[in-house]
């Protein structure tokens, strides 16, 4: 069945060709193989042009690779997949399924175990079930009820995003007055922090801690992350934290899959050391290999770093000088541990929050160093997918984030020259020592069979990633919308961009998202038609509607007899009828 579904597939993109393109087929050259150039490829190869993609490394995927170490295997990135709605609607557009190639996802539940620095610990789940009475442990019955109405603020912010961000493309700042966009953005907070948005819900620091830590997905302080990212613990809550089993490559692989049915070509140990420009640098004509070789085409695609791209692959200028100042993510040294035994008191994901939050924070983001207390995540992927780590040991990845590379002389921060072998030491250290001491856990630096590490320079080195930042630009309100680098050049014709470091912003989902943002761009540039829905699917409830039950009429009852309304309406106006004789006599 399968193999019958694919060759249906490939036939009916090779069918397009003709009816979108006519007879002279165009052709696509993407830099860089990350999960935002894998799924253009897949989409342009759908929309009948000739695809090539160049990759430095010998693997797809960027970030969202995988490391094995024998039988164990680590995710180098990416470890938990969230927005799931965008992830099938790739493979949707794509015309098959995630199922349909091979992936399958785990929920992840509990979500997250935190574990802080006074030996407490909370479980954080998407069934509210088991989260009344966490909150209620540390807030009391009113918590539960300002957590619901948190979650309902996560809801406006994600819809919003959903709606108005992640699906459209912001060219100018003039594309921000949209009135469909000015009439929701006073609903959605943009204004506060993260953290200030908690805390007027919260009462505590611990909570207002748990729903804050996420920001460090953005590479961001939770104090200087606008308030509206809040979606991204909604989205978990709402949602669930899910996982691909074999690893989070397994989503790349098949998109990747999918491209190849469709004829994309994908060239690996394939660096690229120019982009090929017209006599006149107004256009993009192709790509230039650090082999010497010459890749034409028709439209270039930049799924590399974006600052690396202007930076190395274009003509300097005062905007490719103006990148690279602006504000970057964090980076992370990030510890891959074979364990010869299981360590039973961790589950799939797990946060270790700083006693001091704030100024673990600012020694990130302001200091550029690694906090004397660094809050850090923990990955035992193998609680919910067995095939990570033989049978009865343990495949650990610890994530700790620290301030990216700064090399400018005199300057706070590391250098790449710096002596990483002693930094990397202390922090192993300083982790193993807080993971036993809030857990439990004992000779767990006995237990490392093996290990690999990711420094800044290792980040910067193997991904091209400017300053060794992980997660490409910072993405605070300056970074975003029709302030963030576009996806397309502005004085060179042909030349597109996607991927972290533009619109519309990092991570896995958004990448996807602005995968179909810059190659829907291509595509109307080029006036081709889109071989795909331009949006989301409608309800499934709206579908199903056949019964009278079903319909949707305007309520009648807002919580109040009808002669309640009336008799309330009355006693209003005649205390303001009274309230005004009071005063005008």
């Amino acid at each position: 069945m399968a193999t019958n579904y694919h060759h249906s597939t490939s036939e009916k993109a090779k069918m397009e060709h003709e009816r979108l393109l006519g007879t002279q087929q165009k052709s696509v050259v993407i830099i860089g193989a990350g999960v935002g150039g894998c799924a253009s490829a897949a989409r342009l190869a759908k929309a009948g042009f000739k695809v090539t993609v160049v990759e430095k490394n010998d693997f797809t995927g960027g970030r969202c690779s995988l490391i094995y170490d024998g039988e164990h295997r680590f995710d180098q990135g990416p470890s938990l997949l969230l927005i799931p709605d965008l992830f099938h609607e790739t493979f949707r557009d794509l015309d098959t399924t995630m199922a349909s190639e091979g992936v399958e996802l785990l929920q992840c539940n509990p979500n997250y175990q935190i574990f802080f620095h006074d030996n407490e610990k909370m479980t954080l789940s998407s069934d509210l079930a088991q989260m009344k009475p966490e909150i209620e442990k540390w807030e009391g019955k009113e918590g539960f009820e300002r957590y619901l109405s948190f979650l309902a603020e996560g809801h406006t912010n994600y819809e919003f995003s959903m709606g108005k961000v992640l699906r459209s493309n912001f060219p100018s700042f003039w594309s921000m007055m949209r009135p469909s966009l000015l009439k929701d953005i006073f609903w959605v907070s943009i204004a506060a922090s993260m953290y200030t948005r908690a805390s007027g819900y919260f009462l505590t620091d611990r909570l207002r801690r748990c729903f804050t830590f996420g920001s460090m997905y953005l590479g961001m302080s939770p104090y200087a992350a606008p308030g509206i990212y809040s979606l991204l613990q909604y989205t978990e809550f709402a949602e669930g934290i899910w996982y691909p089993r074999g690893g989070f490559h397994k989503v790349v692989d098949a998109i990747v899959n999918i491209g190849k049915r469709m004829g994309v070509d994908y060239q690996l140990n394939s660096p690229v050391s120019s982009i090929l420009l017209s006599e006149d640098e107004k256009q993009a004509v192709g790509v230039v290999l650090q082999s010497g070789r010459h890749i034409q085409a028709d439209i270039v695609l930049v799924n590399a770093d974006l600052v690396y791209a202007y930076n190395n692959l274009l003509p300097e200028t005062k905007y490719s000088k103006s990148l690279a100042k602006r504000p970057a993510s964090c980076s992370s040294i990030s510890f891959y541990w074979s364990m010869d035994r299981k360590v039973e008191e961790l589950s799939a994901h797990n946060i270790f929050l700083a006693e001091h939050y704030r100024e673990s924070f600012d020694d990130i983001f302001k200091e550029l160093k690694v906090p004397n207390e660094p809050s850090f995540y923990v990955h035992a992927p193998a609680r919910i997918d067995s095939t990570a780590a033989p049978e009865g040991k343990d495949s650990i990845v610890v994530l700790v984030p620290i301030g990216h590379l700064n090399e400018d002389e005199n300057g706070k921060g590391y250098k790449s020259t710096d002596d990483w072998n002693r930094i990397v030491s202390e922090v192993r250290e300083l982790i193993i020592e807080t993971i036993e001491r809030r857990t439990g856990a004992r000779n767990l630096k006995a237990a490392i069979a093996s290990e690999r590490v990711n420094i800044p320079t290792t980040w910067q080195q193997l991904f091209n990633l400017e300053k060794g930042g992980i997660l490409g630009l910072s993405i605070d309100f300056w970074n975003a919308l029709a302030f963030r680098p576009k996806t397309k050049h502005s004085t060179i014709s042909s030349l597109y961009f996607v991927g972290a470091s533009t619109h519309p912003g990092t991570g896995v989902p958004v990448c996807l998202a602005g995968a179909k943002i810059t190659t829907e761009q291509i595509l109307d540039d080029l006036k081709v038609g889109k071989p795909w829905s331009p949006a989301a699917p409608p309800n499934l409830r709206a579908k199903q509607m056949g019964s009278s039950l079903d319909v949707e009429r305007i309520g009648t009852n807002s919580g109040m007899e009808t002669w309640q309304r009336i008799f309330w309406a009355v006693v209003l106006g005649c205390s303001i009828t009274y309230a005004m004789i009071l005063i005008f006599g």
